[in-house]
């Protein structure tokens, strides 16, 4: 087990190292070579220039004023100087709020840290429990400094059930004023926001199928029957995957033939050869300009025949469109309401904004989809539980016992002083944190075989697996794989009733591991965001092997979106931590508070300088993360319960179960009380938009702003006169239909040119072809 002095050694190594990471990024974010990739927010914006487009030759790519080394920590303070406002501005609301995820953790940690540290470290530590009684258990210095330390049946464990309280009514209180403040955002981000296509647009699903009519004339038919003052124009959905494909192909071609051609201009003498097997490592020796120029003609002859497929063929098209209205008000009310008597047809939600689309998912039949959400489920299950085994693996060759029984040659190194607090503070986060290095991806292609139907949807499924994840493995598993596993041994010696309460004691001892899980992920994760190692390298090495023009260079300094998928759960892991050990062992909270101040200024700066979100969901994710912090609090109160169950104190067992309680009403409350604004738009905000709008543009014209604006990008190359359109251009709101029955037909059909059957008999002349 890692001593204190373990602890602080790695502590000072990992400290050492963000600091180091903090004076390179200093030094490399004042290079004018590296501008675009430390501020490349700014440049796409068209707000700042390159400073290495002037001056001498040197000056282009390093900076020779030694007076802005000498502040180069000036980049935290200008990271916090931008108000929130202002931030919403430029950044969106949904970056804003993840920002506002870090406050709530410094709010919460910092004032339990300051009282834990002033009352239940004295209390715990003036105990000589660890040391008298129980020294068959491995444990170190700093569990003396936890609840492990006290007595059995000791009156002061009212002393952590009073602090459970304690930090229970003051998370909850944080949590209730940030989800307050944060639905007021959210609605007047909502009333303030521009226009934009989503706010009119409803996504339709599972539409009923028509022998008679296209689905566009079919939908168009519905609305105008069932919305006829509000509907406007409607873009059906097309499987359009293997075009998509086509034209990445495409594009990846031409990538490298434009890199052949640069290589080819940078030296006549002798054209670039290539082979065309496996990687181009084998294969038959080709010119590659040549090679790649005739692979582009083949793939756009494809896609042109690809593209008119789709166009012609009926199958291409899919049972949901996108259908837009005249207002906010119309699209809110078709969304939020029932459309059919049956209701599993003409399904409607919000569309997502067209950048926050995931197309290939479209095209996926609405029935399929529960089967493929109960598929992931059950292959989430079978991931995450078994997943426990290799982690167990790891954490057990991740220690000092375990190395030296790997390799013994390496014993007399592993003794030094140095070494061995190295290895206990970090190797076993470290080793934990590799591990799971490929696990967002695997989640993310989980998400997107359940095909939801945008990328912040995909984002936050992915997000709540790795939570649970996280929950399961990373905590629970860790838990019973560093500590009932490492007690194995006495267990064997012990008498069946003395497990219960070795358990219970054991439990709190796996701090230790936490404090070096937090410092290797969380600190050094922190640094490494900050110093963007992998980004600075690709973008030079696109830069020397492909850039050719401006918009090349904006490709090739992509900055990319904030990870929610990724860095939400890992914020949520550090509030389970601290909560879980807040009344058990205080001595974790600091490195909690450090890992959510460090945070919160480098995002802060990250946002601002670096980061350009793909979508704005309005920060749609919010109840998700008040849900998690809420769980957070549950775990850790039923911990605590258990605990002083092992600790003979089951008398205090219902005053731990009242605060459960209180905390499931709370969570209710709140659910009951905010969530509305964050799954509804009230009708009254779009009434109020709609009015403002009309009176400040009268004659405003939206069908061409919004006719074309969910057109799958493939078909968006296209000129305008060709563009991809699967619907009829008549403007009249009488749409002819094809089918034979007249039901809900508001105008005569092209076939019957009968009116609706719902008019009396005598006003509805019989068409003499209906006679044959």
């Amino acid at each position: 087990m890692a001593t204190l002095g373990d602890i602080g050694v790695a502590a000072a190594f990992n400290l050492l190292s963000a600091f180091v990471f903090f004076i390179a990024f200093a030094v490399l974010r004042l290079q004018p070579f590296n501008d675009r990739v430390y501020f490349p927010k700014w440049y796409l914006k068209g707000l700042r220039t390159s400073p290495a487009s002037s001056g001498a030759f040197v000056r282009k790519f390093v900076n020779l004023d030694f007076r802005s080394y000498l502040k180069f920590l000036n980049w935290m303070p200008e990271a916090l100087k931008m108000p929130e406002l202002e931030l919403i501005d430029h950044a969106g609301l949904d970056s804003a709020v993840y920002l506002r995820i870090y406050l709530i953790g410094l709010k919460i940690f910092v004032p339990i840290t300051i009282v834990a540290w002033a009352v239940l470290v004295p209390v715990n530590y003036t105990n000589k429990t660890l040391e008298l009684q129980l020294k068959n258990v491995t444990s170190s210095n700093i569990d003396k400094l936890s609840i492990s330390n006290i007595p059995l049946e000791s009156d002061r464990f009212w002393t952590h059930i009073v602090m459970a309280y304690a930090f229970t009514f003051w998370t909850c209180f944080v949590l209730l004023k940030e989800y307050e403040m944060v639905a007021s955002m959210r609605l007047h981000f909502l009333a303030s926001e521009k226009r934009r296509p989503d706010q009119f647009t409803v996504l339709v699903r599972n539409v009923p199928p028509d022998p008679d009519e296209s689905v566009s004339e079919t939908v168009e038919h519905f609305f105008l029957v069932n919305h006829p003052d509000t509907y406007l124009t409607n873009q059906v959905v097309c499987n359009a995957n293997k075009l998509a494909k086509l034209v990445k192909q495409r594009k990846k071609k031409q990538n490298w033939l434009d890199y052949y051609q640069l290589k080819y201009s940078r030296n006549n003498a002798q054209r670039p050869i290539m082979k065309t097997g496996f990687l181009g490592l084998c294969g038959q020796k080709v010119d590659a300009i040549e090679h790649h120029e005739a692979e582009i003609k083949k793939l756009s002859k494809e896609i042109a025949e690809e593209r008119e497929r789709v166009k012609k063929d009926p199958k291409a098209i899919m049972p949901a469109a996108f259908v837009s209205f005249k207002s906010r008000w119309g699209a809110a009310v078709c969304a939020q309401t029932q459309q059919s008597r049956d209701p599993t047809s003409w399904l409607t939600e919000w569309a997502p904004e067209p950048c926050d689309v995931y197309w290939p998912n479209l095209p996926i039949p609405y029935v399929s989809l529960a089967i493929r959400r109960l598929i992931m489920a059950v292959a989430f299950f079978f991931l995450t539980f078994f997943f426990i085994i290799p982690i167990a693996s790891v954490q057990a060759l991740a220690s000092i016992e375990g190395l030296e029984k790997v390799a013994p040659f390496l014993k007399p190194i592993i003794d030094m002083k140095f070494i061995k607090s190295v290895i206990q503070g970090i190797l076993p986060g470290l080793a934990l944190k590799l591990f799971l290095i490929f696990l967002p991806t695997i989640l993310m292609i989980m998400a997107k075989f359940e095909g939801f139907t945008s990328k912040s949807s995909l984002e936050r499924r992915a997000a709540t697996r790795y939570y649970l994840f996280n929950l399961v493995n990373v905590f629970l598993g860790s838990i019973v794989a560093g500590s009932a596993l490492e007690q194995l041994n006495t267990f064997i010696k012990q008498s069946a009733n003395e497990i219960p309460r070795t358990i219970g004691v054991a439990v709190p001892l796996r701090a230790t591991f936490f404090i070096t899980y937090i410092m290797v992920d969380g600190w050094a994760g922190i640094a490494g965001e900050i110093l963007m190692l992998k980004p600075l390298i690709i973008y030079h090495l696109k830069n020397f092997f492909l850039v050719k023009t401006e918009k090349d260079r904006e490709e090739a300094m992509d900055p990319g979106s904030l990870g929610f998928n990724t860095g939400e759960p890992q914020i949520q892991l550090y509030f389970l931590l601290g909560l879980v050990y807040a009344a058990v062992t205080p001595a974790l909270l600091p490195f909690i508070v450090i890992f959510f101040g460090l945070a919160y200024v480098v995002f802060r700066h990250q946002i601002i300088n670096v980061y350009n979100q793909e979508y704005e969901s309005a920060a749609a994710f919010w109840p998700d993360v008040h849900g998690r912090i809420i769980i957070a609090l549950l775990i850790s109160q039923v911990a605590l319960i258990g605990l002083l169950t092992s600790k003979k104190a089951a008398q205090s067992t219902p005053f731990l179960i009242a605060l459960v309680v209180l905390t499931i009403w709370f969570y209710t409350f709140c659910k009951a009380r905010y969530e509305p604004a964050f799954v509804r738009y009230p009708l009254q905000e779009a009434m109020m938009k709609d009015t403002l709008e009309r009176a400040r543009e009268p004659n405003l014209n939206l069908k061409p702003y919004l006719q074309n604006a969910y057109i799958h990008p493939v078909f968006k190359e296209e000129d305008e006169e060709d563009e991809f359109d699967f619907k009829s251009e008549n403007e009249s709101v009488l749409v002819p239909t094809k089918r034979q029955s007249r039901r809900s037909t508001p105008a005569p059909s092209r076939i019957s040119g009968a009116s609706s059957p719902s008019l009396p008999p005598e006003v509805v002349p019989e068409h003499p072809e209906r006679a044959s």
